[in-house]
């Protein structure tokens, strides 16, 4: 794990548009690989393919893989486990001793490039990012592919998307749409007259993933790494 220096940070979407502060934390050098997840769920047979419960997970769980507990010739073991449900990536996690990051620390180490601790106003860099979103099947090339940030972390960007353990209070901050009208502003056209940062069309891809989302959901182009309180 890599440590990344804490700070404020504002997130793309808020009531108020004030920043937050982050405290320091440890973060995953790489996304948890498919190699690691396998020995997980060897260890742990409930999260195995045809154990694993259907409110933890839905049918793609795991369905590239050749059995409950053989990842098949066609997978690279180095490459970082998909098709994971939120519920598996976060009992995957506490099973070390870790936990999944909330997304404003994800936010805010991956806000660094090679050189600097918060590249958010290089428009080269959110070029960049924005290109390796477009790439095609990135989820099948192993960790470490992309660059590796100034905290000495890979892939932040251009690997796979990756779940946070609040990725579901993004857009919205009660039960329902209907519960004022500060959150109905949050959605559609009325989601960008909101965004702190109108500019970072990066992160409007991030943030409208996450918001389209279901814990129960295993995609394809989705994984995890692990972070810890320090």
């Amino acid at each position: 794990m890599k440590t990344v220096k804490g700070g404020y940070i504002r997130p793309l979407y808020s009531l108020d548009s004030s920043q937050v502060y982050v405290d320091d934390f440890l973060l995953d050098e790489h996304a948890v690989t498919q190699e690691e997840y396998l020995a997980f769920v060897k260890n742990y047979p409930e999260w195995q393919r045809e154990n694993v419960k259907s409110i933890y997970a839905d049918e793609a769980y795991l369905r590239t893989w050749e059995n409950s507990t053989k990842l098949g010739a066609t997978i690279n073991p180095q490459a970082p486990v998909t098709n994971i449900s939120w519920f598996a990536a976060k009992a995957y996690c506490a099973c070390i001793d870790k936990r999944l990051p909330t997304v404003d620390e994800w936010e805010l180490a991956a806000r660094a490039d090679e050189t600097k601790p918060n590249a958010q106003n290089d428009s080269l860099f959110n070029q960049r990012i924005i290109q390796s979103y477009e790439t095609p099947k990135t989820y099948l090339l192993p960790v470490k592919s992309t660059y590796k940030n100034y905290w000495g972390i890979y892939d932040m960007h251009g690997l796979v998307w990756e779940w946070t353990s609040d990725f579901n209070s993004v857009l919205i901050s009660g039960e329902s749409r209907q519960d004022g009208e500060a959150n109905r502003d949050l959605y559609c056209a009325g989601a960008a007259i909101n965004a702190t940062n109108l500019r970072d069309y990066a992160s409007f891809m991030r943030y409208a993933f996450r918001g389209s989302i279901k814990a129960i959901y295993s995609i394809q182009n989705l994984g995890f790494r692990c972070a810890k309180t320090l």
